[in-house]
């Protein structure tokens, strides 16, 4: 077990697009020292190694014995065999989303993981995003939320649907701030450019009442990461590609204003009045915080945010809209 007080030797397997900024994140975050990288192009192995001044293996199983924590980055059919292979090792796993492509994998590395004492963080990275972590600190009993994300059309992450591309990162957000089981899931989708489904909505209905909207494209012609979020007296919305968050609150006696704060007094038969808040984002890199959130799990036993069991949540409802979507 790593003590509080040393540094995790981490390997990373698969280092693309994403798999380089890791690398990159990794090498500035002293609570890891990069253990070295595998890439099964021996080329890009090679240039990451240099790159980042980083030693490459020729087989994974050659890393995890010189790791103790590894970070898959890998096309997501892979996450289970590295995964597992990773575990044998005695490592502790970060797993970019999806976890893994089925239901069933995530569930065996979750027994494993929990029988071995190993940790699996899932990159569901929007719930380190700044503007998110303001979210986490209000009241929220959601009614209905609505969320879009588009994203312009890149090759890169269509060896999955866009449910598990993109939409999988708002059902993983609303899973966590509706404290209530799925009653209904509509939905519906569309193959437009890919051999997989490109753009997607779904509604679910949950036990409580609260509805969730939510739509996801890789076809846009603009880049959109918005949530919605409406509940009694409240309303706020959160910009997660600008990392910015807005609330307007109903109130019945003048409120007290903060420096930014604006308030518009609504006319009838009750004094009502409209609370503007735009509190400020502290910026910060959102995989670098993910990443040292890892580093903290692991070194204080703890389980982390994006934990395995959340993560896999997340997966089987997204599966679920995939499954209705395809029948």
């Amino acid at each position: 077990m790593v003590k509080n007080d040393t540094t995790i030797q981490i390997g990373v397997v698969g280092t693309g697009h994403l798999g380089n900024f890791h690398l990159k994140q990794l090498k500035g975050i002293p609570h890891f020292t990069i253990a070295g990288l595998f890439d099964r192009d021996p080329n890009r192995a090679i240039e990451m190694s240099k790159k980042h001044d980083v030693e490459s293996f020729s087989s994974v199983k050659d890393l995890l014995q010189k790791s103790e924590a590894i970070s898959i980055i890998t096309p997501t059919p892979y996450h289970y065999e590295i995964g597992n292979l990773a575990l044998d090792a005695d490592c502790h796993l970060f797993i970019e989303k999806p976890i893994t492509d089925k239901i069933e994998h995530a569930r065996l590395l979750l027994e494993k993981a929990n029988r071995l004492n190993k940790i699996i963080q899932v990159g569901h990275i929007e719930r380190f995003n700044p503007a998110f972590a303001v979210l986490k600190n209000l009241e929220l009993q959601p009614r209905f939320i609505e969320a879009h994300r588009l994203a312009e059309f890149n090759p890169r992450g269509n060896d999955v649907p866009v449910i598990l591309d993109l939409m999988i990162h708002d059902l993983d957000i609303i899973l966590s701030l509706v404290k209530s089981e799925i009653k209904e899931i509509r939905a519906n989708g569309v193959k437009v450019v890919s051999s997989s489904v490109d753009i997607a909505n779904a509604r679910l209905e949950f036990e409580n009442g609260c509805i969730a909207n939510v739509t996801a494209s890789r076809i846009s012609q603009k880049v959109m990461r918005k949530m919605r979020l409406f509940q009694e007296e409240d309303y706020i919305t959160i910009d997660f590609h600008n990392g910015i968050l807005e609330e307007y609150k109903i109130c019945t006696e003048t409120p007290e204003l903060g420096e930014t704060d604006q308030v518009i007094e609504l006319k009838g038969r009750e004094k009502k009045y409209v609370l503007y808040r735009k509190p400020d984002v502290i910026k910060h890199d959102a995989l670098k915080e993910e990443l040292i959130h890892f580093a903290h799990s692991i070194n204080n036993s703890q389980k982390p945010e994006t934990d395995g069991e959340s993560a896999a949540k997340a997966l089987s409802l997204a599966l679920e809209i995939q499954k209705i979507i395809d029948s």
